[in-house]
């Protein structure tokens, strides 16, 4: 069993350790992993906000919390998200109200005197038919896939709001894309979620109901890479912990101060229902719904810039996979 969930590394420096730190988004599936993992080091004093207590699309609100607050550091894990149905449901939501989010903490982060920063988006910001595995310096070269450009757009536009303050206010607010997200805290509505909790959810239900198969979407080719999540709030703390030095060339304006962070390693979706299938106990069979968008083909990382500062991930897929259905269990099933 690894230690995901914990850290395990060197000790937060006293800078970070003992800062007041604000994290946007707090109880989602990125924002409880980071949560965990500076509670885990023991940061002193965490700053959060339940969405009831402070809407982040309200700008004078906003403003209002950071005056009051003074948080000295900020991780904005606060976003609207779901998959290719949700994507495709509500663009104009997904759009409105991410850019609205990311321009008020980014914004008032800044006038608060907050220089460092760290923003999560998605590898959805790169174009679709990137070439594979994909590279930071890959955004904007080509279209973007047409199921989540409005949400693919917004977060794009978060990378170029942290690079573009940094150019001129001399912050330190840097980006990471992780590759798709699982674990605890996940949202397993089939209309609304990504493919891996919609797959532990189809294959426990149809177990207990004793059904003989599952419909999945699309055709099963799509490849994709996943990132437990705690392995995602490992990553925060890592690049928080790094002096200076070790992020120059991420904060000397020439690019945009992005990092990718994943495994490093893409499976088919048909090879993806088959190993949650295998971890639930499903034996049944699977029926592929084509008239569903399979998205875009793959999307691989390439996580040597990460790999380079130090940082890997730690929860193989089968493990990960075993800790959501227990949270799943938990939590979601009845």
């Amino acid at each position: 069993m690894s230690d995901a969930g914990a850290s395990g590394r060197a000790a937060l420096p006293a800078a970070v350790r003992d800062a007041r730190i604000y994290v946007a988004g707090h109880r989602g599936l990125v924002g409880s992993a980071v949560m965990r993992a500076l509670e885990g080091q023991g940061c002193r004093t965490l700053l959060t906000r339940t969405h009831a207590e402070l809407e982040l699309t309200d700008a004078h609100a906003v403003a209002q919390f950071f005056a009051a607050e003074h948080p000295e550091i900020v991780v904005l894990c606060a976003a609207k998200v779901g998959g290719i149905a949700a994507n495709n449901a509500f663009p104009a939501e997904f759009i409105h109200e991410n850019l609205a989010i990311q321009s008020n903490v980014i914004h008032n982060a800044w006038r608060a005197g907050v220089r460092r920063l760290v923003f999560l988006g998605s590898s959805c910001i790169y174009p679709r038919e990137c070439p594979q595995p994909i590279r930071e310096d890959y955004l904007l070269t080509g279209p973007l896939e047409a199921t989540n450009r409005p949400y693919a757009v917004a977060k794009i536009a978060g990378v170029e709001m942290c690079w573009s303050y940094n150019r001129q206010y001399g912050t330190r607010y840097l980006a990471l894309m992780p590759s798709n997200l699982y674990g605890p805290g996940d949202n397993y509505d089939l209309e609304r979620s990504h493919v891996l909790p919609a797959l532990i959810r189809k294959c426990h239900e149809a177990k207990v109901a004793g059904l003989a198969q599952i419909q999945a979407w699309g055709s099963g080719t799509p490849r994709r890479e996943h990132l437990y999540s705690d392995d995602l709030g490992d990553a925060v703390l890592f690049v928080l912990a790094l002096d200076e030095a070790r992020l120059a060339g991420l904060f000397s304006g020439e690019r945009a101060p992005l990092i990718n962070v994943g495994s490093g390693e893409d499976l088919s979706i048909a090879e993806l229902v088959a190993r949650v299938a295998a971890v639930v106990g499903f034996e049944g069979e699977v029926v592929w719904d084509r008239s569903r968008a399979d998205g875009t083909p793959r999307k691989l990382l390439d996580v040597s810039l990460m790999h380079g500062l130090g940082w890997r991930h730690r929860t193989p897929l089968e493990e990960g996979i075993r800790l959501a259905y227990t949270d799943f269990l938990a939590n979601w099933a009845d």
